[in-house]
């Protein structure tokens, strides 16, 4: 008797959790942050988990340390696997600094960025210069992602000042709004010092921003990724991820790790209520 093999694996046991959805995806966003892959690292990340990455960061100010048509070819790469990639909000805060935005948002054009990051996590920034870049960035097509949060040790949240920030970002035009993290995740934001994750922060965020999809956290550590995804579900959007950590956090969101395991359960059954409903 001829047995029969199945051309890929059973639903249930890719993903548990019954709610991952391919590229482009409302819910469940992964950035990845780079600090230096060359092309043939690149190249064999895309291959192993490109359909996992919905956004590339090149991190910090590292834009012009690459020769143009290097940083093209990056870019051009990711694009072709449906990733926004966009410059670290710190490099635009350089540019702010030495009065060379118009510079900037040409370059960024001309390498073909199809992502923009405002930040003010080092400098200070007025509402009406965020809300003009932004709307800038919009014009200009790219997608915008703002961050809140400053970079330095120790710094904290001001939940009203979060607040306003979520909600006008996202009025004029965001799509999402990144919560400081870090490359590191320690001492500032939602962590403390050792990288744990502060709860009544986290809950202070949630009660009282406008949605909680507008949110990207950022979150370099498995132990964050892990507390979070156990603490606010697995369609959470996380950033800073490195790229070692790409195919273990998709493992996470999907309940294929003991981590979230038995968190797959009550995703499927909230999947299945939704569908329910729906009909």
């Amino acid at each position: 008797m001829e047995v029969s093999i199945p051309l890929q694996w059973n639903a249930l046991l890719s993903d548990p959790t019954g709610r991952r959805t391919p590229k482009p995806r409302q819910s469940g966003k992964t950035m990845v942050i780079d600090k230096g892959l060359g092309l043939y690292a690149l190249e064999d990340l895309l291959q192993t988990a490109g359909d996992y990455i919905d956004m590339l960061k090149i991190g910090f100010g590292t834009s012009p340390l690459y020769m143009a048509d290097f940083l093209k070819k990056k870019i051009e790469m990711a694009k072709a696997h449906d990733i926004t990639i966009y410059p670290g909000g710190t490099f635009l805060e350089v540019a702010i600094r030495q009065d060379e935005t118009d510079h900037f948002f040409q370059m960024a054009k001309y390498l073909g960025f199809n992502g923009l990051e405002i930040s003010d996590g080092t400098i200070e920034m007025s509402r009406s210069l965020r809300s003009e870049l932004i709307c800038r960035g919009l014009n200009e097509g790219f997608m915008v992602i703002t961050e809140y949060g400053k970079k330095g040790w120790g710094s904290s949240i001001e939940i009203e000042e979060l607040i306003q920030t979520v909600t006008i970002d996202s009025q004029l035009g965001a799509s999402l709004i990144t919560i400081e993290g870090r490359e590191s995740g320690k001492g500032v934001g939602i962590y403390d010092a050792n990288g744990a994750c502060i709860d009544e922060e986290i809950e202070r965020v949630l009660n009282r921003v406008p949605s909680t999809d507008l949110l990207l956290w950022e979150a370099p550590q498995k132990e964050q990724q892990v507390h979070l995804l156990q603490m606010l579900g697995t369609d959470i959007h996380l950033g800073n991820i490195v790229p070692g950590d790409i195919i273990s956090l998709e493992a996470l969101r999907r309940g294929l790790r003991s981590d979230t395991l038995l968190l797959a359960d009550v995703s499927r059954q909230e999947s299945y209520q939704s569908f329910n409903w729906q009909i």
